[in-house]
């Protein structure tokens, strides 16, 4: 049996890793050989801390044969030490009559401190998937903290957006979801992210000759997707969990698997698709080798789409000017 690898997880007593820690222990990110010993962080309150405990409780008496261990603690450097993956899923909510600008500032400061903690302790291979809203922000506050480790390591998660895009597509075309390909996640986690609907397919047939109510596509779909968090909250009276953790395991899955489909991630924008550079944008990307990715720069856009990546890209360049002094 290989060496297990160290998994760091955030916010570990919380809902979404209610559903996300016993599924890396069986096995269901990193495989059905491959053990893992779980690094878990909450935050130093006794509430979350014997609720932490009550986790990892639960997690020994599933008995999982690839759980090799598992750290409870309240120090980033304690989670983070030798980690091979940090899944950043904890974040300070936003409260009620908090401005969008205090919660970026509020959440930078603790990004701050873990990008700082991982740079300094973790593994040399260690990669980052950052949950944590707002989460393209907040992951290029945490890579911004990074000398030792490259900033290309540092991702943020899409593939909640991009999911979402394909269940909705699959669900008015009345096929498979495995039907769909190429529905790309352009811009920020936010409701101005654009799910580039002209340049994906249905069974290979592009989606417009498939579903042919353009109005449908634009007035519909794209802000259906955009808000579909918002609704579920106002469904549940909680944001969302169960999606979130499959999705999270869907971008490690996808970043480890050299082959696999197209698929969404945040990263570091060079300038493609007229993102500015230096914020961290959701763009295509295929895995080329285990953790590393490149961007897919074949997609071409019209002006619909040109504008909404503007949008989202303005979105995004507003939220660094909001932080930028916590990037010097």
């Amino acid at each position: 049996m290989p060496k297990p690898i160290r998994v760091a997880v955030t916010g570990a007593a919380g809902q979404i890793c209610y559903s996300l820690l016993p599924r890396i222990a069986n096995g269901a990110i990193f495989g059905k050989d491959q053990p893992v010993i779980l690094q878990l962080l909450e935050v130093p309150f006794e509430k979350a801390q014997l609720a932490l405990k009550g986790v990892a409780m639960e997690l020994e008496d599933c008995a999982f044969p690839l759980l090799h261990g598992i750290v409870l603690t309240d120090k980033a450097e304690v989670a983070f030490k030798d980690a091979n993956w940090c899944l950043l899923v904890g974040s300070k909510p936003r409260g009620p009559g908090m401005e969008r600008a205090d919660l970026l500032k509020d959440n930078g400061k603790i990004f701050i401190g873990q990008g700082a903690a991982i740079d300094a302790v973790a593994a040399d291979d260690c990669r980052v998937a950052v949950v944590g809203n707002p989460c393209n922000t907040n992951c290029m506050i945490a890579a911004n903290q990074a000398k030792r480790l490259p900033r290309s390591r540092f991702t943020a998660m899409t593939r909640l957006d991009q999911n979402r895009a394909v269940a909705q597509i699959a669900k008015k075309a009345g096929v498979p979801i495995t039907a769909i390909h190429d529905l790309v996640i352009y811009g920020n986690h936010s409701p101005t992210m654009f799910p580039d609907f002209r340049n994906a397919r249905i069974n290979g047939v592009p989606v417009q000759q498939v579903i042919t109510d353009e109005a449908w596509l634009k007035d519909t779909f794209v802000p259906t997707v955009g808000k579909r968090g918002a609704a579920i909250i106002e469904a549940r009276g909680v944001s969302s969990a169960t999606s979130a953790a499959n999705a999270l395991i869907d971008h490690v899955k996808a970043l480890n698997t050299v082959g696999t489909a197209l698929h969404s991630i945040a990263l570091e924008s060079d300038g493609s698709y007229g993102f500015a550079p230096g914020v961290w944008a959701s763009v295509p990307v295929r895995t080329v080798a285990p953790g590393e990715y490149q961007v897919d720069k074949s997609f071409t856009h019209d002006d619909y789409a040109k504008s909404k990546i503007a949008a989202t890209n303005a979105e995004l360049v507003g939220e660094r000017d909001t932080i930028k002094d916590l990037l010097k």
